[in-house]
């Protein structure tokens, strides 16, 4: 399954709702790194979780779809917001990292 020739697109998110303490970040990091995302997670002060997401389109799409209705499976996520969705010309990040 190639995405050749498709966009890479970066974007920021926070999710709202029951997401620390539940290893959201966890599953993220997973669920990203399935996808081929790169990209990082963290825990806020607020007790939401947010980061950044860049790969091909399509895979961000889904990713973003996951963060918005899925989640860990002890999470409950109230909202998902996503910002600064921008074209990339080359990955900013090698991997797909849980920042403390």
């Amino acid at each position: 399954m190639s995405s050749e020739g498709e966009d890479l697109i970066s974007v920021d998110y926070e999710v709202f709702g029951r997401v620390q303490g539940v290893f959201f970040r966890k599953y993220t990091q997973a669920e990203g790194k399935k996808l081929g995302l790169v990209g990082w997670v963290q825990n806020t002060r607020a007790g939401s979780v947010q980061g950044q997401l860049q790969g091909p389109r399509s895979k961000v799409k889904e990713m973003q779809e996951w963060l918005r209705t899925t989640g860990s499976p002890k999470s409950n996520i109230t909202k998902a917001e996503f910002n600064n969705k921008k074209t990339i010309n080359s990955l900013e990040n090698s991997s797909f990292n849980i920042l403390k």
